[in-house]
Parts: C-alpha cells; sequence; structure tokens
C-alpha cells in the first residue's frame, strides 16, 4: 500500500472521528431537590428536553433531600470539585451562597446566548437572583402563598361574593367578619393555618409585614425602626384569630391540608404547590367546588411572601467547564424555561413572561387568577443569614409556634426575636 494512501487514509480517519468528537452527546449531570407533585412533573420537562435534544444533549438527573441536606451537599461538593453542571436553587439562599463562593455568574453573554433577558421577568423575581449587581440564578417560578377556600362553604355562610371569591378580601376588618361568619355557619375551622411550624408561618407573618412595608433587615439591622411594631402587628391580627376560634391551633402540615380537603376548615393559607393535590383530588370527584386566590389586604397594600425555583451553575473548584458543555447548561435552562407552561401545572407561577403572559397560561385556573401577586411579591432580605432552611427562620420559628397558639403575648415575641436575630 502506497505511503500516501496510508497517509491520506490517517488523514481521513482523524478528521472523521474529530467530526464525532465535535457532534457528540454531552451529558449535562443536574441535581434537584424536588419530589411530589414538583418531581413528577421535572422528571417529565426532562424526558421531554432529553427527547427534544436527542444525539445533541442529555440531562442525568438526581433528585436529593429537599433542604439543609440539599444545600450542604452542593457546598461540600462544590469545594471539592465534584458538584453537577447544573442544579435547582431557591432564590432566597443565593447570598449566602455568594458568599460562600459557590456559584457561577450568569453573564450579560450568557443571557444572550439563551435569548432571555431582565425584561422577561418581574422585577421582584430578577432582583431575587441578583447580588451585587450580578445575577447566579436563572429563576424558573416563583412559589407564593395563597388562600385557598370551599366555594360550597362559603356560599353556605353568604360569604362568597357574586365573582366566585371570598367576600371581605379589602381589610383586616371584613375578612374577620368573613372567618366569624363561616364560623357561626357552623365551620368547624373557618381558616386553617400551619400553626405548629413557625418555618412555614414565617411567609404569611412577612406577607401581612409587607403589607405595612415593614423589613426584617434594613442597612444590615435588624427590626431597625417601627418594623418591630409592624412585626407584632401581623403577630397581632393571628394571634386574635386564634383566641377567637377562628383558626386552627397547633396544626402541622399535613393536618392542615387534611382539615381543608375533608371541608372542615373553609379556608386554608398554603403554599401553591397545593394545587396539584386539589386537581386530582377534583378530577377524581373526591373534593367540592374550591378557589385560590391572594392573601386578603390585612393592612395597608396587598403584599405576599414568595420565593423562586431557579437554576444555578455550581463553581466547582478546580474544574474547568468546557465551551461545550456550558453551551449544554445554557440550551437546558433556556427551554426548560421557555417550556415552563407545564410547570404551571404544579401550581407554581412561571417566572418567564412570555409564558405567563400566553393565553394558554391565562386560561389555566386558579393560576391565572392568583398570578397578579407577581406585582405585590416581596422576598427575603438579602442576608447570608435568610432563606429556606435558613438561621433566620430558625430564631423567628421558635416564636411563632406559642404566640400564634395563645401562649405568648406578640410585644414578649417580639423583643426574643429581635435578640435572638441581633446574636446571629
Amino acid at each position: 500500500m502506497p505511503n500516501w494512501f496510508r497517509l491520506t487514509k490517517a488523514v481521513l480517519v482523524a478528521g472523521s472521528l474529530m467530526a464525532s468528537a465535535a457532534h457528540a452527546e454531552e451529558t449535562v449531570t443536574w441535581w434537584d431537590f424536588l419530589s411530589g407533585g414538583d418531581g413528577v412533573r421535572m422528571k417529565q420537562l426532562i424526558s421531554d428536553f432529553n427527547a427534544a435534544h436527542q444525539g445533541k444533549i442529555k440531562i442525568d438527573a438526581t433528585t436529593l433531600e429537599w433542604g439543609t441536606p440539599f444545600y450542604a451537599k452542593v457546598q461540600t461538593s462544590a469545594a471539592v470539585g465534584e458538584a453537577p453542571d447544573i442544579m435547582t436553587y431557591h432564590a432566597s439562599r443565593i447570598p449566602l451562597a455568594v458568599k460562600q463562593g459557590i456559584l457561577q455568574e450568569i453573564t450579560a453573554d450568557h443571557w444572550k446566548t439563551m435569548g432571555l433577558s431582565q425584561s422577561d421577568y418581574a422585577p421582584a423575581t430578577w432582583d431575587a437572583v441578583t447580588s451585587d449587581g450580578k445575577q447566579y440564578a436563572v429563576p424558573l417560578d416563583t412559589h407564593p402563598i395563597v388562600l385557598y377556600y370551599n366555594k360550597d362553604l362559603l356560599k353556605k355562610a353568604g360569604v362568597l361574593g357574586d365573582d366566585g371569591k371570598p367576600k371581605g378580601m379589602d381589610s383586616r376588618e371584613n375578612f374577620t367578619a368573613t372567618l366569624k361568619a363561616l364560623k357561626e355557619a357552623g365551620v368547624k375551622f373557618p381558616l386553617g393555618s400551619v400553626t405548629a411550624d413557625g418555618n412555614f408561618m414565617f411567609r404569611t407573618i412577612y406577607s401581612f409585614m409587607g403589607q405595612q412595608d415593614g423589613e426584617l433587615m434594613t442597612d444590615g439591622e435588624f427590626l431597625a425602626g417601627d418594623n418591630a411594631k409592624k412585626l407584632e402587628n401581623a403577630l397581632s391580627v393571628l394571634a386574635d384569630w386564634t383566641k377567637e376560634g377562628l383558626q386552627s391551633t397547633y396544626t402541622d402540615y399535613p393536618a392542615t391540608v387534611a382539615l381543608f380537603t375533608s371541608g372542615e376548615a373553609a379556608m386554608m393559607i398554603n403554599g401553591v404547590w397545593e394545587v396539584p393535590t386539589m386537581t386530582d383530588l377534583a378530577k377524581n370527584g373526591k373534593l367540592f367546588d374550591w378557589g385560590a386566590v391572594e392573601l386578603p389586604v390585612i393592612f395597608d397594600h396587598p403584599s405576599t411572601y414568595a420565593d423562586s425555583h431557579s437554576f444555578a451553575i455550581p463553581a466547582n473548584k478546580g474544574k474547568e467547564m468546557s465551551p461545550e458543555k456550558r453551551a449544554a447548561v445554557l440550551e437546558v435552562m433556556s427551554w426548560i424555561s421557555k417550556n415552563s407552561l407545564f410547570w404551571a401545572t404544579a401550581g407554581h407561577i412561571p417566572a418567564y413572561g412570555p409564558v405567563t403572559n400566553s393565553a394558554e397560561y391565562k386560561a389555566m385556573e386558579p393560576n391565572a387568577t392568583y398570578s397578579s401577586l407577581t406585582t405585590n411579591m416581596i422576598f427575603d432580605p438579602k442576608t447570608p443569614l435568610a432563606g429556606i432552611a435558613g438561621p433566620i427562620f430558625d430564631v423567628m420559628s421558635n416564636f411563632f409556634v406559642p404566640t400564634l397558639n395563645g401562649e405568648m403575648e406578640p410585644a414578649e415575641a417580639v423583643e426574643e426575636i429581635k435578640a435572638g436575630l441581633e446574636d446571629l
């Protein structure tokens, strides 16, 4: 065989191998903390993504335990270069992650490559993934708390409006009157609340603080100025409802859902993630006529606590991400964001504006009804001490439970909370 033929053949084989390598399927290692209905829906989205990108990009997904275990594993793994290529992350945890140095910035070039921009997101949602003027995650949704209600019980008590929503949503006095009317109509618990879990009740209490323009932290100081009084006001409302028998007491999360779905509680404050529970029960003929709306305006104006599931890229120590891998990761975040209408069936409000502005989303109930609250959202204060499973939650939780269940006065609780926060 002539040498020139061998050389030509070698060149052709090498070129073929290079072409194959250039078009090899890129595997993206993914971690999330999504279980239940969230998990089912995200697994479907991942499957749809893989099908749409067959031979090009494949997501290899792992689901880990929600909360502290997830974030602890991310921190230790990133420190030794063994974190995934992409992960789900709560926006409220970003300040701590930035301080720890475990997140990569999502740069202007990245946003351009993904075909996403600031104008696609609600201001509060965009700000929630921003730290010191830089973005560290791509928001997937906002998941606030809402007011679920039993239309049948409200109608029977004469407190269901002609618009199909609860009456008295405009003030403390009027909403309390609605609760009392339900009580007088024989409803065991006009309102079901997770009063045995202070971490969860933080959401309601912080919402009521926000309705007074209250802040937990101002210029690095906890409950400065009149913010302590605003926290006391928020606690007082809930404590008064308990004293008057209008709210369930020492109720944990599963029991709260059970009280509502059984008809023992006419209304319930809970996260939008319980929408699939209601939808599935109703579909099987096991639930009453129900709805979900933004929280009542107890104080000055609408305000609802929210957090955001987002996508983040770990800063793997000593492990540089290849251009091909980064392109694949950006495609994952872009594609799922733009195809997040299905994610809305989990009850969440998609963060990507073109989805929530679509006719398909506007026809989705009760999501479309409560999605108006995105203009009134408040997120956790921007401090490494805040966020899901963070120290602020733990300190405040210790005093929320006795206060909401009539064992501690709101003013005393606020004093203890302020001292505990300052110790942080």
